[in-house]
């Protein structure tokens, strides 16, 4: 059942990159990634805004919840640094571009993925609990219909931990193709009989090292399996082995070599 999984980048290829940066995501796209995945939150303006915490303390090192800032406010930040503070210090290190390292809203991402030269798949997960509820969920419907991408051959997946929220999408844009996400054995028993017949479903890589079967139980069901964070060379394999439809990694270029160089 070895399957040839889609490459999706995890907050761009974040393994080199500060993640969710457009800098990040423009590096998966050169490495050939056939999928980016985002977080997206809510800015006190009502902008979705590719962010992974609820505050700046580790991307920003500095206070402020993304919640209750503006847009404007956010877009000031250094949200990059972060990942190589000793950067400026080498004097042989390229000059930064200012824009790759700004906080990215979901729409430029959007837009740069409309604009590629190929089919650039999106993996959207909302994150909760927010103080905004299901506001999220439908200033993201309204995004993507802006895209026309909320029906038909829609290139984007909503993926979320929380059943309400993916049931809310269902709702405002059924045809959107949607993701559970699964971070605990005990979700799958819970939910199996309540998730939709075209729903795919989304464990974490470190549930199958423990149970593997558990993949095999989802697909008896008939979903298809996607998984996070996958990184190195055994956790791909178990993955192939797997018959896994998409593998979500920080190290796209990676994967894919592995990937790739197995099917030549």
């Amino acid at each position: 059942m070895t399957s040839t999984p889609q490459v999706v980048a995890h907050r761009g290829a974040s393994h080199e990159n500060a993640e969710h940066t457009l800098g990040a995501y423009v590096a998966a796209l050169d490495a050939g990634a056939e999928g980016l995945e985002c977080d997206v939150r809510l800015t006190a303006d009502g902008h979705l805004v590719c962010v992974h915490d609820r505050d700046l303390r580790r991307t920003a090192h500095r206070r402020g919840v993304i919640s209750t800032m503006d847009l404007a406010e956010l877009q000031e930040l250094d949200v990059a640094a972060w990942k190589n503070p000793w950067a400026d210090l080498d004097d042989e290190a390229p000059i930064r571009d200012e824009t790759l390292d700004q906080v990215l809203t979901l729409r430029k991402l959007l837009e740069t993925a409309a604009d590629y030269d190929r089919r650039i798949e999106l993996a959207i997960e909302t994150k909760h609990p927010t103080r905004f509820g299901g506001l999220v969920e439908k200033r993201l419907v309204e995004t993507l219909t802006d895209f026309g991408w909320h029906q038909g051959d829609t290139p984007v997946r909503v993926m979320s931990f929380s059943f309400s929220a993916l049931m809310r999408v269902d709702h405002l844009a059924p045809e959107i193709p949607l993701v559970l996400l699964m971070d605990r054995p005990t979700t799958w028993p819970l939910r199996r009989l309540m998730v939709g017949d075209d729903w795919l479903v989304g464990p974490g890589i470190d549930l199958l090292r423990e149970d593997p079967a558990l993949a095999r139980r989802i697909q008896k069901r008939g979903h298809d399996v996607h998984v996070w964070t996958v990184n190195t060379e055994e956790d791909f394999k178990l993955c192939q082995e797997l018959g896994v439809k998409a593998v979500i990694t920080d190290r796209p270029a990676h994967i894919l070599e592995l990937r790739d160089g197995a099917a030549n």
